[in-house]
This record gives structure tokens, sequence and C-alpha cells, in this order.
């Protein structure tokens, strides 16, 4: 019998686009310091940002309760 596959606590950028259904430039903008989605930069040369799936439903659970049709700072704005 296989084990049930337990969900990553953490991606990358790329793929926590992909679960947002955005763009990697717009998650980028959305990005802490610059929006309200927070991310954890790895050290090393490449300085790679990963992100808590936690956090990104939290944030998408934020946006769901905003009206919609307002202008788009609405969703960037904490």
């Amino acid at each position: 019998m296989s084990q049930p596959q337990t969900p990553p606590l953490a991606v990358r950028t790329r793929e926590a686009a992909r679960m947002l259904n955005i763009s990697a430039r717009t998650l980028f903008a959305l990005t802490a310091p610059r929006g309200p989605i927070p991310a954890v930069k790895l050290a090393g040369k490449r300085g790679s940002v990963i992100y808590r799936v936690n956090d990104l439903d939290a944030w998408l659970q934020r946006a769901a309760l905003r009206p919609v049709g307002g202008d788009s700072a609405a969703v960037a704005a904490d």
C-alpha cells in the first residue's frame, strides 16, 4: 500500500505562481517588501526565494474577501 503524499511546506517562485494562477513576474511584484506575500530568501549564490504554502493560502483567503471590480492595488495592499 502506498503512503499518502504530504503537501510541501514551501515552494519555489514558479510553483507558487502556478498555484496562484499568476505569472512569476506578478508574484515577484506581490512579494514582500514590495507587496503583502511573505517569502524566504535562501542563502547562497543564486539567492533563491521560496514561499510557504500556508502564507500563499492565507494571502489568497485575504484577497478573496476583497470586493471585485476595485482597483488592482486593493489586492496588492495588505
